[in-house]
């Protein structure tokens, strides 16, 4: 996969109740819960790769250093932006934000390893659970 450096992509939604901190178990904390925020930051790490993916390939995610910096109320729309800062073979590494309708609520680094065939590492996995 050849991806320059710089290369960034940007994704959004709404923040609905499913995606609390009170629906994660932090009763009566309705706002954008912290996992979800890494998701959201992943999967805009994610969309910088897709179209460079080899026929049966992915990425899976190594490592994420994140500063969750302000709470989002649920209705909410935020975004994500992941910009590539380094690849070396299978590795890549992002910078990345993430921004609610009135100011920055997360900033970080997140890395990721291309997976050439997806089939090959998911069946690896599911046999740690054959016995």
């Amino acid at each position: 996969m050849d991806i320059k450096p710089g290369t960034s992509a940007e994704i959004g939604f709404v923040v609905t109740e499913d995606k609390t901190a009170h629906a994660m178990g932090n009763r009566g904390v309705h706002v954008f819960a912290t996992p979800y925020v890494i998701g959201l930051l992943e999967d805009a790490a994610g969309a910088v790769m897709r179209p460079h993916y080899p026929p049966g390939g992915g990425s899976v995610g190594t490592m994420v250093e994140m500063k969750h910096l302000a709470a989002t109320p649920v209705g909410m729309k935020v975004r994500a932006k992941a910009t590539l800062l380094e690849s070396d073979g299978k590795r890549y590494l992002f910078s990345v934000e993430a921004w609610d309708e009135k100011e920055k609520i997360a900033e970080g680094r997140h890395e990721r390893f291309v997976v050439p065939d997806m089939e090959r590492f998911l069946a690896r996995a599911m046999k740690k659970s054959a016995g």
